[in-house]
């Protein structure tokens, strides 16, 4: 990878954990250029207001994301593709592809605010381990 990699983070709609990726990875690392799209993004949607409520949180102000559809050419232009939860990629050849199977609070009967917590809290853990192997 080049000294400042492309990541794109992708989940099914680009209104929740994908987005949380994106916008808390400058939080963590500057050495990391990230973007997020959807596998089936709704365009003219916005962020969801839970994710939104807990990015806010931590500092992070995600009003002006517009939720982007995964296209190939996307995934051509990125380093690394790491895919958050549960969405289904068919990369081109050649793109890398890392998945993220994250924390599910609501399988554990955890909802609402406090499963975005801990989704965030999840995901930013794994933008710092991946920072870390890219910075090495």
């Amino acid at each position: 990878m080049s000294t400042s990699p492309q990541v794109l983070f992708v989940c099914v709609s680009n209104r929740g954990k994908s987005v949380m990726a994106e916008h808390l990875t400058p939080t963590v690392t500057d050495r990391i250029v990230p973007s997020s799209a959807g596998t089936n993004a709704k365009i003219g949607s916005q962020v969801n207001e839970l994710s939104a409520q807990v990015l806010a949180e931590v500092g992070v102000d995600v009003a002006g994301h517009q939720p982007r559809q995964l296209t190939d050419e996307l995934m051509r232009a990125a380093d690394l593709v790491v895919v958050v939860g549960t969405a289904e990629v068919t990369p081109p050849d050649g793109v890398a592809v890392e998945i993220w199977e994250t924390d599910e609070p609501s399988t554990r009967g955890i909802g609402g605010v406090e499963r975005m917590r801990l989704i965030r809290d999840d995901i930013t853990t794994r933008i710092r381990a991946l920072a870390d192997r890219i910075e090495r």
